[in-house]
């Protein structure tokens, strides 16, 4: 009776919400784990706001997504019960950090898992910006490919030019790690504070933001998102930036002044830019940005491989799981 009542009572403290359909693995780590009882919204699109209001409520544990806002009427909703957010992202900028504190909730976050695919992703997406690659499809596909020139299609190379990257962090050095190869000359940095035992291995220079915007023939944003960096690049940043330069943000929209940025683009203040990210997600598909044929969007696909995703929602079970259980997660956001 004592073993009924005690599996009865761990069935109770490991009732959890999966705000998505995630990949199978993790929801398998999930389902083994005993005496955990999962309710998902079961579907490829997000989860609309009154049914994650209803979801989480009396619940232990929540896995989410970086497209859930888990603000103050969420944590209400959910009571004084939750214990556990575990966010499949490296990002947390949709989570409202303070709130949870003071609430004691624990939070579990993915990096290191999704460094690699987003350097990947930067780097593909550096090389179509700057060599036009959906801009020369687009002339093949439509009759705009007559005959060799020398001057059509041209774009800018990677060799012997400077590389100034915002935020030397995980994915900020894997980038420089794969660029380097391709004879970039110089690489500059930004950030918070020198990194001089990341720095060390490109040989970066740690400079200011106003001096790598004009230095800098590639710009490449991978920092987080915080009250620092929103719209940090800016009209003022724009302006300092070379005519011959590319613009890559793999990081948080919110990072970049959209309006500002399509200004640079049109007036050619800058030549092209590369965004995986993006305000709002989705973008909406009259958006200015997109009539611009120097300016290559992509759905914030940074992360998507199978592999890598699969290792997100395995360890976002994980330190879900270690959370209600009270032990050390893998990857633990210490508030």
């Amino acid at each position: 009776a004592l073993r009924a009542a005690m599996s009865r009572a761990m069935s109770r403290a490991m009732a959890v919400f999966v705000t998505r359909r995630i990949p199978a693995e993790g929801l398998r780590v999930l389902a083994e784990a005993g005496g955990c009882r999962v309710q998902q919204w079961d579907s490829e699109e997000p989860v609309p706001r009154a049914q994650l209001l209803a979801g989480v409520s009396g619940k232990q544990g929540l896995l989410c997504l970086l497209s859930d806002r888990i603000d103050r009427e969420v944590l209400d909703a959910a009571g004084p019960s939750l214990k556990v957010i575990s966010t499949m992202s490296v990002g947390f900028d949709h989570l409202a950090l303070d709130e949870i504190k003071k609430r004691g909730i624990r939070v579990g976050y993915t990096p290191d898992v999704l460094t690699d695919a987003t350097a990947e992703l930067s780097v593909a997406l550096l090389l179509a910006t700057c060599r036009r690659l959906p801009e020369a499809i687009e002339q093949v596909k439509n009759g705009g490919w007559t005959t060799w020139k020398p001057l059509w299609m041209c774009g800018y190379g990677l060799s012997n030019s400077t590389v100034g990257i915002i935020g030397l962090g995980r994915i900020g050095q894997a980038v420089a790690r794969r660029l380097k190869p391709f004879g970039v000359k110089n690489f500059l940095y930004t950030g918070s504070r020198p990194k001089p035992e990341s720095a060390a291995e490109f040989q970066a220079e740690f400079v200011p933001l106003t001096r790598l915007a004009e230095e800098s023939d590639f710009v490449v944003v991978t920092c987080a998102l915080t009250p620092d960096t929103q719209g940090m690049c800016n009209k003022d940043f724009f302006s300092r930036m070379k005519k011959t330069s590319v613009f890559i943000n793999t990081s948080r929209g919110a990072v970049v002044n959209q309006e500002d940025l399509y200004d640079a683009l049109v007036s050619g203040q800058i030549a092209a830019a590369g965004l995986d990210v993006t305000t709002p997600e989705p973008l909406p598909t009259d958006h200015p940005l997109l009539s611009l044929k120097n300016c290559v969007i992509l759905p914030h696909v940074g992360s998507a491989t199978y592999a890598t995703r699969t290792t997100m929602s395995v360890l976002a079970a994980d330190n879900l799981l270690a959370g209600l259980r009270g032990e050390r997660m893998p990857h633990e956001l210490l508030l």
